[in-house]
């Protein structure tokens, strides 16, 4: 394989350090899926600004034809997780996977087409009440609502007090989220309240049995990433190596405890998969 500049950072887990010995032994057999906003992206104030970081997808590109499969799974509507990635039409994406909406709605590169489903009555009953929930909370002033299709979600990244307004917010958002029928999903400075049975431990699951993958390589960043992890962990008990990647350096404590390995932010995960698929 020769000698390389970078050499690969070590995993600090031994479940991890054979989920990377199995990725570069049998690349083929490996499914390597990603989260979006602060994993393949950095996080920003505004989401709707939000664009993959300059080097996810040459490493993506590197990468994916030397594994089964690389798959984003997002909170995101899948078209716009596409669109923000620049993930289109990209020579050496042909079979990218995008997994919007915790997986209940997926993007091919293939066919470039979204398949998705009926969409939840509560989630509209419950974004007709938000304005007038935020209004009752002098903390939530600059708090934003972000409209996600399936699911909808309250920012407080902008409030004078952000985590103020997420801690004044979380419970009366848990409220409405239980009268409607939906799940609040805490994550960095935003509530998202969505359907149940939508996760990305779920969606990573069922693709990875779709594909037939040996090996799981996951990174994410946030609360909504721990599923995934879980899901990975069960893989493991089962014998199937798996490899976690936190994306960035503890603002998600619980995330970070539970990975194999944690790179320093959206930069230094791409770098990492482009060092991987420089070794393939």
């Amino acid at each position: 394989m020769g000698s390389h500049p970078n050499p690969l950072p070590t995993p600090v887990t031994p479940a991890g350090a054979d989920g990377l010995a199995a990725l570069l032994a049998r690349p083929g057999k490996a499914v390597v899926a990603l989260d979006f906003d602060g994993t393949l992206a950095d996080i920003v104030p505004d989401p709707e600004q939000t664009r993959a970081h300059p080097g996810a997808v040459p490493a993506l590109v590197a990468l994916a034809p030397h594994v089964a499969s690389v798959a984003v799974i997002t909170g995101r509507p899948a078209e716009v997780a596409v669109r923000y990635g620049g993930f289109a039409g990209v020579p050496g994406l042909e079979h990218l996977v995008v997994l919007g909406h915790y997986g209940a709605e997926r993007w091919d590169a293939v066919t470039g087409t979204v398949r998705t489903p009926e969409p939840h009555p509560g989630v509209d009953a419950a974004r007709d009440e938000l304005p007038r929930l935020l209004e009752q909370f002098d903390a939530s002033r600059g708090a934003w609502i972000e409209e996600k299709g399936r699911a909808v979600a309250v920012h407080t990244r902008r409030a004078a007090d952000p985590q103020g307004a997420f801690e004044a917010l979380r419970e009366p958002l848990a409220d409405l989220a239980h009268r409607h029928g939906l799940m609040l999903e805490p994550g960095r400075l935003v509530l998202e309240l969505r359907p149940p049975g939508m996760d990305k431990g779920v969606a990573l699951t069922e693709y990875v049995r779709e594909v037939g993958a040996e090996t799981v390589v996951y990174g994410g960043d946030d609360l909504g990433d721990l599923p995934a992890f879980a899901a990975v962990d069960s893989l493991r008990a089962k014998g199937r190596p798996g490899l976690l990647l936190c994306s960035g350096t503890g603002e998600v404590p619980e995330l970070a405890a539970k990975a194999d390995l944690v790179l320093p932010g959206p930069e230094a995960l791409t770098d990492f998969l482009a060092a991987v698929a420089a070794r393939l």
